[in-house]
């Protein structure tokens, strides 16, 4: 989707003037003095602001009407905050989405470490991004990777799951077609994405200070909390599994357990505590159909996803409407 396309630009930029790829894959003279002269790491910092989306991704926010909030701390809830430094808890539901980055590690066979920090960085900021526009809290890094908590006081829980996963939906199709294109176009191995998401409710989540001092945060004790970083262990490469709760929570019918698609019943369930007759199932997301239906979302003659600009929508229509207004019956 055109919405990533100044991220891809980043990544391509820095891959064509890596010095240590070019020597290996090219032979012309003057190679080395050119790619000195090139993209290198502080050009990147420079461009790229901390709270700044890039420009395709801004009109994506823009166009649909979204106000992020850049102004967000890691690991810090803005509804929870107040209870760092405090032995007190509350309960709260959340929805938590853990994101891993996979295969980077192998972008080191082609490329300097300041070329794999401007890919695997600009991969991270998208992803931060897109849950950001989407109303994310950005908890935890985890090396490429991230945990993100989606709602909060005030918001519907069903709402903040469906934001969670129109942002795991949208990064998921970012990584597995159009990074996936630019990267064999450099005839580099692919990365790819996998995803958990899970619910708590109210009474099942505890927010709480963990750690001392300045070595801590205000974070969730929850057994949803811990299963949406356990279930994405289990999805398929670009994919993303949630749990009972999620599928509960939104009634849709994108969801189909995870012991299907591998053969094995022992996948059905991700949790279960026999005493309890708890048996909590996980379910793989069927992501793609599900941004298919989303209505900003519109299907190219070659089948692949393209942002549905409102803009150009109204700018048909005005076209349209002269023509309209010769046949009155139909002007409506």
């Amino acid at each position: 989707m055109e919405i990533y396309k100044d991220y891809l630009n980043k990544i391509k930029t820095a891959m064509a003037a890596d010095i240590k790829s070019a020597l290996q894959y090219s032979y012309f003279d003057g190679m080395n003095e050119y790619l000195q002269k090139g993209y290198d790491i502080g050009a990147f910092l420079t461009e790229a602001k901390e709270n700044k989306l890039l420009p395709s991704l801004q009109t994506f926010v823009a166009e649909m009407g979204l106000r992020p909030n850049y102004n967000h701390k890691l690991g810090s809830h803005p509804d929870f905050t107040h209870l760092k430094h405090s032995d007190q808890i509350e309960k709260h539901y959340i929805t938590s989405m853990f994101i891993d980055i996979k295969n980077s590690t192998n972008l080191f066979k082609r490329y300097i470490p300041e070329t794999v920090l401007i890919i695997t960085n600009t991969i991270q900021r998208a992803a931060i991004h897109t849950c950001l526009i989407f109303g994310g809290y950005i908890q935890r890094l985890h090396g490429d990777g991230l945990f993100v908590y989606f709602g909060g006081k005030g918001e519907s829980s069903k709402d903040a799951t469906e934001r969670a996963l129109k942002a795991g939906s949208i990064f998921s199709y970012f990584i597995k077609n159009d990074l996936k294109n630019l990267f064999n176009e450099q005839g580099v191995e692919t990365i790819f994405t996998r995803m958990g998401i899970d619910y708590g409710k109210n009474e099942d989540v505890v927010w709480a200070m963990a750690g001392m001092g300045e070595i801590s945060e205000v974070t969730t004790c929850s057994l949803h909390t811990s299963l949406a970083s356990k279930m994405q262990g289990y999805s398929e490469s670009n994919g993303i599994v949630v749990g009972d709760n999620v599928k509960d929570l939104v009634d849709l019918d994108y969801f189909t357990p995870v012991s299907r698609r591998t053969g094995n019943e022992n996948d059905r369930y991700i949790f279960q505590i026999l005493e309890e007759n708890l048996n909590y199932t996980q379910y793989d997301f069927d992501w793609l159909s599900y941004l298919k239906q989303q209505d900003f979302i519109a299907t190219d003659l070659e089948g692949n996803l393209q942002f549905k600009r409102k803009q150009a929508v109204q700018q048909i229509s005005e076209n349209i409407k002269p023509i309209a207004e010769r046949s009155t019956p139909y002007l409506r």
